[in-house]
């Protein structure tokens, strides 16, 4: 199974439980892939301590026009749909920021005046923490483009043959694309949140992206119960979205989250009802099929 982990808003403790996750089944064979898919601030490796063994560049395919063999037709512009390249009096501009690098305006230019360079914009790196294979991108400063990172670090780390292999997807926080691109091709979403008013709005839009739009099988964990109201647990009923795990609001797991310390490093028997939550969301997926 493929699951994506993700969260409506930051801090809700997504991380902690993607990290606890994956050394929770880390015993089990096959051993889990753990994808750090945050490439803005990518921070599981400050837990799980990989050994980095590969790297590789990231990077988009910007398109230069030949100004020589420029016609000024205007194709490019009319079939770019990110409005990425504008021909205006005399002269084409490129927008690098923009471009998506797609090749449309590359492949439709009737005078083949464009040709394409590669623009780097990030950082791919693998290795092994344990027995867990481990992966994240990083988005070069000043670079906005995240989603390519996030769909070229999926198609780099998870192998083709990955059936039967855990494979856990720790998402960015919000509801944008790149959420959108890290739950794309999973079979589940694992949504973390907090039982607070700023939880419950942005727990609504998670589920309305991961379960509405994307079609995927949600299940909720609970981060720092005990505090706020049940806002949210009366969402999760009326919605028919089951509340998997709860993890109270405990001073100690604050504290040895701050000193870098694992969640079933603090609290070992949550281990167990991780597996157990992992169990459950699999068996969602197989009587899906």
């Amino acid at each position: 199974m493929k699951l994506a982990i993700a969260s409506g808003k930051g801090g809700t403790g997504k991380t902690t439980v993607a990290v606890s996750l994956a050394l929770s089944l880390a015993t089990r064979e096959p051993a889990p892939l753990y994808l750090d898919c945050d490439v803005e601030e990518p921070n599981a490796a400050l837990y799980l301590r990989p050994a980095i063994a590969m790297q590789q560049e990231v990077g988009l395919l910007i398109p230069v026009v030949d100004a020589a063999a420029c016609t000024l037709c205007g194709r490019c512009a009319d079939v770019c749909q990110y409005h990425a390249i504008a021909v205006i009096g005399d002269s084409v501009l490129v927008f690098p920021e923009l471009c998506h690098g797609c090749g449309s305006c590359t492949r439709q230019c009737p005078a083949h005046a464009i040709h394409e360079e590669l623009d780097p914009i990030g950082v791919l790196e693998r290795g092994h923490a344990g027995s867990i294979e481990f992966a994240h991108g990083t988005l070069a400063l000043g670079k906005a483009m995240a989603v390519p990172v996030i769909r070229q670090l999926k198609q780099w780390a998870i192998p083709r043959e990955s059936a039967g292999r855990p494979v856990i997807l720790d998402a960015p926080p919000g509801t944008s694309c790149p959420v959108v691109e890290t739950m794309r091709g999973a079979d589940a979403v694992l949504l973390v949140t907090e039982p607070t008013p700023f939880g419950l709005h942005d727990l609504r839009l998670a589920v309305q992206v991961a379960r509405d739009e994307l079609g995927l099988p949600v299940g909720v964990v609970v981060n720092r119960d005990g505090v706020g109201d049940a806002g949210v647990d009366d969402f999760c009923a009326a919605e028919a979205v089951p509340i998997l795990e709860r993890i109270p609001l405990d001073r100690a797991i604050a504290e040895g989250i701050a000193e870098g310390r694992t969640l079933v490093d603090i609290r070992p028997e949550v281990a167990g009802r991780l597996v157990a939550l992992w169990d459950r969301m699999s068996a969602w997926v197989e009587d899906a099929r």
